[in-house]
């Protein structure tokens, strides 16, 4: 019964090193982005709903590019109400959980469309973010098949100044037009 005992022990006991090593457990933030409600906008695989509010697409996306968007909610670097409250209320394990599940998903493809932006996006975009928003530098978001609309506001908080987490996003988007901000979103949903 003591071997059964420190058996157990040792295996709780490596399971919590390993947990605070920072492995995240894609699996138990699937269950978490359940429970969290985290599920309701941007669905079980991260393909997004149609809720109104256009969510992000969060399937194959960079895992450390979504913790480090979940801790600046949290932190407030990062602006947007209800994420800051759905943040707030979960500890940074188990959102590097979650983002480990949203991760782990496929990748959201596009649909082939709007190849307007294409130029654009080349010139502006392809450095940081990749040939066709697919590959993008360690610390950029995937930005092919996402939400055109969320994609959009995006640009446009960027070019405004309520978005100020982006690196360099706010310098790239100072100069764009709503018109050529519509055609990289057309141009990246479908790419």
């Amino acid at each position: 019964m003591r071997l059964a005992g420190a058996l157990l022990y040792v295996g709780l006991c490596g399971a919590l090193i390993a947990r605070a090593a920072g492995a995240p457990d894609a699996q138990a933030g699937r269950e978490k982005s359940a429970s969290e409600r985290c599920q309701e906008c941007h669905g079980e695989q991260g393909q997004g709903t149609d809720a109104g509010a256009h969510p992000p697409r969060l399937a194959g996306q960079d895992l450390a590019y979504l913790i480090k968007q979940l801790r600046d909610f949290k932190s407030g670097a990062r602006k947007n109400d209800l994420m800051t409250i759905m943040a707030r209320s979960v500890d940074d394990a188990d959102l590097a959980d979650i983002a480990a599940h949203f991760s782990a998903q496929p990748r959201v493809a596009g649909d082939g469309g709007g190849q307007g932006g294409a130029a654009l996006y080349a010139a502006s975009c392809a450095a940081c973010h990749g040939a066709g928003g697919a590959v993008p530098l360690a610390g950029a978001p995937r930005l092919q098949g996402q939400n055109p609309q969320y994609l959009a506001r995006q640009l446009r908080n960027f070019r405004n100044g309520q978005r100020a987490n982006g690196g360099a996003m706010e310098q790239v988007s100072a100069g764009l037009s709503d018109d050529q901000i519509t055609a990289l979103s057309a141009y990246l949903a479908g790419s």
